[in-house]
């Protein structure tokens, strides 16, 4: 497919928009448990992740513990694993951090997702075991992907790309002054440099410096290459310093700073919000991956 979902077989939707959007569908099932993996996608990456605790699972029973159930709300916020009787959160896995989900093709119950952990940035893979419904449960995570990538899309996602361009503008823009603003100072003080040597020579070769001529008010005639430095004192004082064009306060006569088009944007996205749409555009463009696979590849029961 095109957008960030896919699937080797396109399967109907099991539910409608409305249901993943204003609401969520609840599921039971066993949770077997998550387990760190190297890789946000992939079969071999998942089997090796289903056998891992498929076998801590029966050592447990062996022991006799129960694999603790659990209630999984799916929505286009996330996929929420909640305690069946306290409704308590122990995992919110968000949809832009999933990036593989895959049920068992031989065993109905079995199903699992991939997930990056918001705190650790590790990859976890999320192993789960319900009645008979682990296709239907990966149908509708690929669903509520799919809805909330359409969701991200209309929100003001698709802009994320464009204002990386006007940051990057901005950044080229200043970069642009800083480099005039040398070359700027650079020129006047050859400029000075090539002035002081004409006035400072002379015909014959002396190096006695000459007086700069003055007109009928005993003043300096106005040069636009005259430096600061070359103005004479009067009783005693330096004149007041000419201040340059970079510390001008620009504002205008109601005493408010002038509008700028590549500047607005600043406060509208704030550091924070603009690093989570990054961090949310950055993995949708990952995508989900929805498989039906064989994970039952040792000879361990399936059955709780």
């Amino acid at each position: 497919m095109n957008r960030a979902f896919s699937r080797k077989k396109d399967k109907t939707w099991m539910h409608t928009p409305e249901a993943l959007s204003k609401h969520y569908i609840p599921y039971n099932a066993k949770f077997l448990g998550s387990t760190e993996v190297e890789q946000p996608k992939g079969t071999e990456v998942v089997r090796d992740a289903v056998r891992k605790l498929k076998f801590a699972r029966h050592i447990k029973k062996s022991e006799g513990q129960k694999i603790p159930k659990v209630e999984l709300q799916i929505s286009i916020y996330g996929v929420k694993i909640l305690e069946p009787k306290t409704k308590e959160v122990q995992h919110n896995c968000q949809l832009h951090r999933i990036s593989f989900c895959a049920d068992d093709k031989t065993d109905k119950r079995i199903f699992t997702f991939i997930c990056k952990d918001s705190e650790s940035n590790k990859h976890l893979c999320y192993v789960f075991d319900s009645e008979k419904c682990a296709e239907e449960i990966t149908l509708t995570i690929g669903q509520a992907f799919d809805l909330a990538y359409r969701k991200f899309l209309e929100s003001g996602g698709k802009d994320v790309e464009t204002r990386k361009q006007i940051a990057g503008l901005q950044k080229r823009i200043q970069d642009l002054e800083t480099e005039n603003m040398e070359l700027k100072n650079k020129v006047q003080d050859l400029e000075s440099q090539l002035r002081i040597t004409q006035v400072s020579t002379s015909p014959a070769g002396s190096v006695t410096p000459k007086s700069p001529s003055t007109d009928i008010f005993d003043m300096i005639p106005f040069s636009p290459i005259s430096h600061p430095a070359s103005m004479p004192t009067r009783n005693g004082t330096q004149p007041p310093p000419i201040p340059s064009r970079s510390t001008e306060i620009k504002r205008d006569l109601f005493g408010a700073e002038p509008f700028d088009p590549f500047n607005c944007g600043a406060g509208d996205f704030p550091p924070d919000i603009q690093s989570k749409l990054d961090e949310m555009q950055e993995g949708f463009k990952m995508g989900l991956t929805l498989e039906g696979t064989v994970f039952c590849l040792d000879p361990l029961d399936s059955r709780c």
